[in-house]
């Protein structure tokens, strides 16, 4: 096949990503197992495909960092990791904790050898977004985290740092996700996404602020958390929630979010300036998210937020984000939601750790 000809320009859909895979532009590399002494090779399983994005997944050792860095122009990110920067290897093997106030970099399983007219760019995973771990893929000879360029070949890594919970990882886990583009990227349109602080049902909820000092997360444990254990339910009867600094919140859009089958969005801030306080905006928007034939109506937008230096008051309705759209290059096979997802027909929603 040839990939170059004969995919259009746009965000690549899933049958493409498969055939990215069949034909060796993503390929999972071999990876040290250091309790075993051994290199395997694990292949990329079709459950890491989504409509518009591949699953990364981690690998088997982690660097415990000084700092976050960048390879810059003609470095490899291997030979950046010295004993000046590097202060401790993990085995992830059987599993390790990944401490909040920490900086890790670890090499994820799979590797890219991109056509000349297809690059990429990743993102968190949203349930990575809303456990507050920050994360941020790195390639070789990098300048900016979360972008490859056209024709990259080489391995991939990312930056971890847990916020507000310490996480229990393992190798295979999925805590970031990449898409792939022919052309140049081209926002179609935008979507302003504003708070909403009313709240819809009897309990008042119309958020969550995560408690400090909360018990260790399990990644792979789905549903496997109280909620009220690591999170404190928050009510705004006046239409008004005073964001504490460095708090980390989850809230929901005014808005119902919809994407349409031939299309991807992406969250943005709308302005750096509008406040003292920031959003993650972890995770892509697949097409068919929010999509009524997908079992999707009335999806909204969940929000990481996070206060910064002073406190600062939310009102209902204020803006704090938009949605960037682009179009796929064709229609995915499989529509977000069709083949079953924790976030379609989501309100306000923690992530799928926790259950109320």
């Amino acid at each position: 096949m040839n990939i170059e000809s004969e995919i259009k320009n746009g965000i690549l859909p899933a049958q493409d990503l498969a055939k990215l895979i069949t034909d060796g532009y993503v390929h999972a590399r071999k990876s040290n197992v250091p309790t075993l002494g051994r290199e395997f090779e694990p292949e990329i399983e079709m459950g890491q495909i989504q409509p518009a994005s591949l699953d990364l997944r981690l690998g088997t050792v982690a660097y415990r960092l000084r700092a976050s860095f960048l390879p810059g122009e003609g470095r490899a990110v291997i030979d950046c990791l010295d004993e000046k920067l590097v202060m401790h290897k993990i085995d992830l093997t059987d599993g390790a904790v990944l401490e909040t106030g920490c900086v890790y970099l670890v090499p994820l399983m799979e590797s890219l050898h991109l056509p000349k007219d297809l690059s990429a760019r990743t993102n968190p995973k949203s349930s990575t977004g809303r456990l507050d771990v920050f994360t941020r893929v790195i390639a070789d000879g990098a300048s900016q985290f979360e972008t490859i360029k056209t024709g990259y070949t080489g391995p991939l890594y990312v930056e971890i740092a847990p916020r507000t919970f310490s996480v229990l990882a393992r190798p295979g886990d999925r805590l970031v996700q990449i898409r792939f583009r022919r052309g140049a990227e081209k926002v179609l349109r935008s979507q302003t996404v504003s708070i909403d602080l009313e709240a819809k049902d009897v309990d008042g909820i119309i958020g969550w602020r995560a408690r400090r000092h909360s018990g260790l997360v399990d990644i792979t444990g789905v549903d496997a958390h109280n909620a009220r254990d690591y999170w404190q339910p928050l009510s705004a009867p006046d239409g008004r929630l005073i964001l504490d600094p460095e708090e980390f919140y989850i809230l929901a859009s005014k808005e119902a979010v919809i994407i349409p089958e031939n299309e991807a969005a992406e969250m943005a801030p709308i302005a750096p300036e509008i406040g003292e306080f920031r959003a993650h905006y972890a995770g892509f928007f697949d097409p068919g998210f929010g999509l009524k034939q997908a079992g999707g109506a009335g999806s909204r937008a969940v929000l990481e937020v996070r206060g910064r230096d002073v406190p600062f008051m939310l009102r209902h309705g204020q803006a704090v984000a938009k949605l960037d759209f682009e179009a796929m290059s064709a229609v995915p096979k499989n529509l977000y939601g069709d083949n079953g997802s924790h976030y379609q027909a989501q309100g306000l929603r923690l992530s799928k750790h926790f259950k109320l």
